[in-house]
């Protein structure tokens, strides 16, 4: 009976040794999207199709423990929400709501797409110490613009199918001021 306690024992200390080893060092800061972005970033692109009366711009927005170095490459851990075509009546965002769609008219951006595992559109980066562990494309939704006083109030409503295919929502907002993209 001895031997049989001891080899229990044994695999038991075996057992807690491989648990706590394949323990992540850190685990993540971040278990669900944000709720809130802290940094955003207006590309402003003009009349950049002949064929829309409508402006170009795209909002580039990062979660807290984000920032960017000079060459505007992403350093930290946190999440980075953006979206391109953005269809505006003059040459800035300005309030009002705005909807996923296709049409290119006014009030309107590019609905997320994956094309060929490539992001396009509408999506979001989960980002953890400096390099992209997972893309979630957002398929539609909707975004209001209010400015109150010189800063922007970005509140989203986006929707995603979930690692299970269902269709599931995402509610995240922005307040602050959007810094001009500069090209570097």
């Amino acid at each position: 009976m001895k031997k049989v306690e001891r080899i229990i024992c044994a695999i038991g200390i075996l057992g807690f040794v491989c648990l706590n080893a394949c323990k992540p060092s850190q685990p993540s800061r971040y278990r669900g999207m944000p709720k809130e972005y802290t940094l955003a970033y207006e590309e402003i692109y003009g009349h950049c199709y002949d064929s829309l009366s409508s402006a170009i711009v795209a909002l580039d927005l990062y979660s807290e423990g984000i920032t960017l170095d000079k060459n505007h490459r992403i350093q930290g851990t946190g999440y980075n929400l953006y979206l391109s075509d953005i269809f505006v009546p003059d040459s800035l965002l300005v309030n009002g709501t705005y909807r996923s769609d296709t049409t290119g008219l006014p009030f309107t951006f590019l609905p997320g797409r994956d094309y060929e595992g490539l992001p396009h559109g509408m999506y979001l980066l989960n980002i953890e110490e400096d390099k992209i562990i997972s893309i979630q494309v957002l398929d539609s939704g909707y975004m209001v613009v209010k400015d109150t006083l010189g800063q922007k109030d970005l509140l989203f409503t986006l929707y995603y199918k979930d690692i299970y295919g269902q269709r599931a929502i995402y509610n995240t907002h922005f307040t602050g001021t959007l810094l001009p993209w500069q090209k570097k």
